[in-house]
């Protein structure tokens, strides 16, 4: 059986003012509600904010930003809507000690098969954990105490936002992955995971 080919489409990210705003609001609320639930609202928040921005923000941007472009690879329109009720939540339940992440999601238009919205989804996980892969090494090496700490935080949110949301349940990533080629999903989510039990288990 041979799969129909498709042409691939040049990717030029471009933003309407909503989706821009939405992905500002997605940002600064996602990094928020990390930041509470790491130091809590006392002073501790003005130094955890920056770090959660440039780290589980940061992770939770381009994640969307990978759904986003690979989607356009494919030829379709496609735009992030943030989800603001869950943030609003995220924020809450981060005070109460909890972390629930649900920012939004990039939606796009057109007909679609299993695999194209596979692959689509497939994108989201794996820049996150390409961005922790991109940590580790500055986890391992002996660095100042500052760069080191920034260094843990990033790669454990990564490799936490990887696993996630590869699980196949309740819309997530993995449950568009499984259904479209098993044999990408086991291996990337056991990858995943694998990162998330070194995090605890070696570090």
């Amino acid at each position: 059986m041979t799969h129909e080919t498709h042409p691939l489409h040049p990717v030029k990210l471009t933003f309407s003012s909503i989706e821009k705003r939405d992905l500002l609001k997605a940002w600064l609320l996602s990094s928020l509600a990390f930041a509470i639930a790491f130091a809590g609202l006392g002073r501790g928040l003005i130094i955890a904010l920056p770090l959660s921005l440039v780290t589980a923000g940061a992770g939770i941007l381009l994640h969307e930003l990978a759904h986003k472009a690979v989607a356009q690879r494919f030829g379709y329109h496609a735009e992030f809507r943030s989800f603001d009720t869950m943030l609003m939540i995220s924020c809450v339940l981060a005070v109460l000690g909890f972390v629930f992440i649900a920012p939004g999601a990039v939606f796009f238009t057109g007909p679609h098969d299993a695999r194209k919205s596979g692959i689509i989804a497939l994108a989201g996980p794996l820049t996150n954990i390409f961005l922790a892969l991109l940590f580790l090494p500055l986890v391992v090496l002996d660095l100042p105490q500052l760069i080191g700490a920034i260094a843990l935080y990033a790669f454990t949110i990564n490799a936490w936002l990887g696993l996630f949301n590869l699980v196949p349940f309740m819309g997530l990533d993995g449950e568009k992955v499984l259904a479209w080629n098993p044999k990408v999903f086991w291996p990337s989510i056991v990858f995943a995971g694998a990162l998330v039990f070194a995090r605890f288990y070696f570090f």
